[in-house]
């Protein structure tokens, strides 16, 4: 029961990242929430298995404070890179004319 706990507290850390960063437009809006869920699940069963019990202080920090670092990190980092990767694209097909330029991968 903890670790759902620990899960639903990690979806609102990275929703909470969300909406804290900008360049919102660039990137989904469930990728914080995922992101911060899937952390704080792996954090509290890693933590767990190295003999953390569930009822102490610091694996909820542990937990939580994590899945709200790593969502903030992802967040910021795909949003500067999806900002660098369009501001880049736009810079290819300004030179090569614009008519019927494909996006590459």
């Amino acid at each position: 029961m903890e670790l759902l706990f620990a899960i639903l507290g990690g979806l609102i850390c990275g929703a909470i990242a969300h909406v804290l960063l900008p360049l919102r437009s660039t990137r989904g809006q469930l990728l914080g929430p995922t992101v911060g869920g899937i952390t704080a699940a792996v954090l509290w069963e890693v933590l767990t298995w190295a003999g953390w019990q569930y009822d102490a202080t610091w694996i909820w920090v542990v937990a939580l404070v994590g899945a709200g670092v790593v969502a903030l990190a992802a967040e910021w980092l795909l949003g500067r890179r999806r900002t660098a990767n369009d501001a880049a694209f736009y810079e290819s097909v300004k030179n090569r004319g614009g008519a019927g330029a494909t996006r590459r991968a």
